[in-house]
């Protein structure tokens, strides 16, 4: 899925070129739906908002003029859902990746709502967009010296006992922290001590969870989250958070969208008995009568290199979430993030200037 370029007018007249994505993350960088709904609603009103690239500087303009579906991503979606009919007035469909974790006890994310409003957001979530409309991550999976990995395990499941009725998916990472030198220096000035993940704890925690899967009933897809590690012995997938199967599923009834995604449609053949026969290998099933297949992949080049993602365009800007998560790689600091809050205009073309 090539990135087009169009021209646009901005507001005050000047004709510019920008970005015309048909799939829009929204965002990996930040919350846009808990901060910055309004803003995203208001410049998808008028067509268009500026990006800086956060590892160059420069500037650029993304054009919404043939935005087909949206990929979003929160810990706090509640203030997205009254939005959510605008959305389907401009015949653009979506889901959510909605980070639901537990760690209140520990206040690891001061500024996420507690549980309980969590929860119930999830709920609500799921009965406006349907099946296929909330992916449930918990991520990362961090280790500390009050969280072990039978700590872990029992606030994952307490949370699938729920959010398995509303969601078919569960998303994890072990978290990173050598990788991301900020963060464990966050950590440590809050009186953290954590740990890094072995290949050995992986392989347990992944073990224990597919066995818990099983038993209790939930039937979750489980799935890693740019892992290197391979934990198909247990059943677990490595995730494509912006999803090409997902959103054939949602929006198979949009032709152009698929053609886009290079997603060929065909229908299924009978046996003599009147069954299915066997698809072909890749086959995506859409409805009891049509099914895809990818003529070819998608990958998202600018993304990390495990990351399996196809082709978006994301308007987040890092350093302005102010969840305040203390494991944060989007951040600079929870101050430097609170302090672009606080410049945020809903009416501005950017987020923060």
């Amino acid at each position: 899925m090539k990135q087009e370029k169009v021209r646009i007018l901005m507001r005050d007249g000047v004709e510019v070129e920008a970005f015309a994505p048909v799939v829009l993350s929204v965002s990996r960088a930040t919350d846009i739906p808990a901060f910055y709904s309004e803003w995203f609603f208001n410049r998808l009103e008028e067509g268009y908002c500026k990006w800086r690239n956060p590892f160059n500087g420069l500037e650029s303009y993304v054009s919404f003029q043939i935005v087909r579906f949206i990929v979003f991503w929160s810990k706090n979606p509640a203030p997205l859902i009254p939005y959510l009919e605008r959305l389907k007035s401009r015949g653009i469909n979506c889901y959510v990746q909605y980070t639901l974790n537990d760690y209140e006890a520990e206040r690891l994310e001061p500024g996420v709502p507690d549980i309980e409003q969590c929860i119930e957001s999830f709920r609500q979530l799921s009965e406006a967009l349907g099946e296929y409309g909330v992916v449930w991550r918990f991520d990362p999976l961090i280790l500390t010296d009050n969280i072990g990995i039978f700590e872990l395990l029992r606030k994952v499941s307490d949370l699938a006992e729920i959010l398995h009725k509303y969601s078919d998916t569960l998303v994890f990472s072990f978290a990173d922290i050598a990788g991301y030198r900020k963060v464990g220096r966050n950590l440590t000035a809050h009186g953290i001590s954590y740990e890094e993940w072995t290949e050995a704890n992986m392989r347990e925690f992944a073990s224990r969870l597919s066995q818990l899967n099983k038993e209790c009933g939930w039937n979750l897809k489980l799935c890693t989250c740019a892992e290197k590690i391979d934990l198909s012995e247990f059943g677990i997938e490595h995730s494509r958070c912006v999803d090409d199967e997902r959103i054939a599923r949602i929006a198979h009834l949009d032709d152009v969208l698929l053609s886009e995604l290079g997603l060929q449609i065909h229908e299924p053949s009978f046996s003599l008995f009147g069954d299915i026969e066997d698809l072909s290998p890749g086959a995506i099933r859409l409805t009891e009568s049509k099914y895809a297949l990818r003529l070819s992949k998608r990958k998202d080049s600018g993304q990390r290199q495990l990351c399996d993602c196809i082709n978006s365009k994301d308007i987040g800007q890092y350093d302005t979430c102010p969840h305040g998560c203390l494991y944060c790689y989007a951040n600079t600091s929870p101050e430097s993030a609170r302090r672009n809050y606080s410049r945020h205009n809903p009416d501005s073309e950017t987020i923060i200037w």
